[in-house]
């Protein structure tokens, strides 16, 4: 797993040892971006952050903070870890809980983000979870700002008429779908 992108092009993540991930495949990491064209200067939230792929290629392209949300404590040191060798100091924070409390807590602080990534772990039923908190505190979401679900094909999307966001778009790579939202025009 590397940085594929931007001022850390081809540095290596490294991961905790004998620790199962799942992190965002190189081709869907270089799909994502590639259909953002550009985060420079943009706030980015990356729930459920796992190995912190997606954050730090968020980063390395040029985005103004990237705030990782991580429950894992081997995990979240890993995360530091990285960011710090990849000279990222003062363009992170990390929150050290589960992806629906600091939803919660960031909202409260008053946080909002021009991008949001969620990739929950699979077939759990996070999505609707992280939505339906994400309806709830919306602000944290920038007005034009975009969602991008990360979530497998057999657990398909599911929008109510009553959601807060609309989908955009969405992609499919093998067993994965990016689905890009934003708030709905109602």
């Amino acid at each position: 797993m590397r940085i594929i992108g931007g001022q850390a092009k081809g540095r290596r993540i490294a991961v905790p040892p004998g620790y199962a991930v799942r992190p965002t495949a190189d081709r869907i990491k270089e799909a994502l971006f590639n259909i953002l064209a550009s985060v420079d200067g943009l706030m980015f939230l990356d729930l459920y952050a796992g190995t912190g792929n997606v954050g730090m290629e968020a980063l390395s392209r040029g985005a103004k903070q990237v705030v990782f949300v991580e429950k894992i404590n081997l995990l979240v040191k890993s995360i530091k870890k990285n960011l710090d060798e990849f000279g990222f100091q003062g363009r992170y924070r990390i929150v050290h809980m589960d992806a629906e409390k600091a939803i919660m807590c960031l909202a409260q602080e008053g946080a909002s983000f021009d991008l949001i990534f969620a990739d929950p772990p699979y077939r759990m039923g996070l999505i609707d979870n992280t939505l339906g908190l994400l309806k709830v505190y919306s602000s944290i979401l920038a007005g034009d700002g975009k969602l991008i679900l990360q979530h497998v094909v057999s657990e398909p999307l599911k929008l109510r008429t009553d959601t807060a966001f609309e989908l955009e778009d969405s992609r499919r790579y093998g067993d994965t779908l990016l689905s890009f939202l934003r708030h709905s025009r109602q």
